[in-house]
Order: C-alpha cells, then structure tokens, then sequence
C-alpha cells in the first residue's frame, strides 16, 4: 500500500514519462496483460491512455489491471492510468521511494 506522499512522487515522475500503451475497443486482451506484465518488470511505472472506444470505464479498468497485474494505482488522470510495481529484476533502475 503506497502512501500519500509516495502517491505524489511517483504521481510527479510519471508526468514526464510517455504513455507507453492505449487500451481501447479489444479491452484487456492475455498478450496486452503480458506486455504490460513486462512493462512493469522493467520499468516499475508505466503510463497508459484509455482511449474514448473502450468498453470499460476509466476507473473499472484501473482497478481490473492493478488486479491482474497485482499492481498499485497511482493515480487516474482523465484518460491517463498510472500503474507502480516494484521491481524485483536484477540491473534496472529502481524507484526510490
């Protein structure tokens, strides 16, 4: 469980991180969750835009990929989901919280 202040940094350092994928009409597909899977790997964060399309609403989709993905939502700005998994890959740069 992420705390307000670590919500605000990680909310501050997606900001200048690019959307990375779009979810639209094909929803949440098994090789869009093993992308994602793999983008949290090594990364730790991602942005991801939810495109007008989409059969899920903004916020019931965030909370179906932080239970799929067993990730913490950031933060759901407008189109925009931010998505924390720590990390447990070797020779990656981690998110000091």
């Amino acid at each position: 469980m992420l705390t307000s202040k670590q919500r605000a940094k990680l909310r501050s350092l997606a900001s200048t991180e690019p959307t990375i994928f779009r979810i639209g009409k094909g929803a949440v597909s098994d090789n869009m969750i093993q992308g994602l899977d793999a983008a949290l790997t090594a990364r730790e964060l991602i942005k991801i835009a939810v495109l007008k399309n989409c059969d899920y609403d903004g916020d019931d989709l965030m909370r179906l990929l932080e239970m799929k993905l067993r990730a913490e939502a950031v933060c759901r700005i407008g189109a925009k989901i931010v998505l924390y998994r720590y990390s447990y890959k070797e020779g990656i740069k981690h998110i000091e919280l």
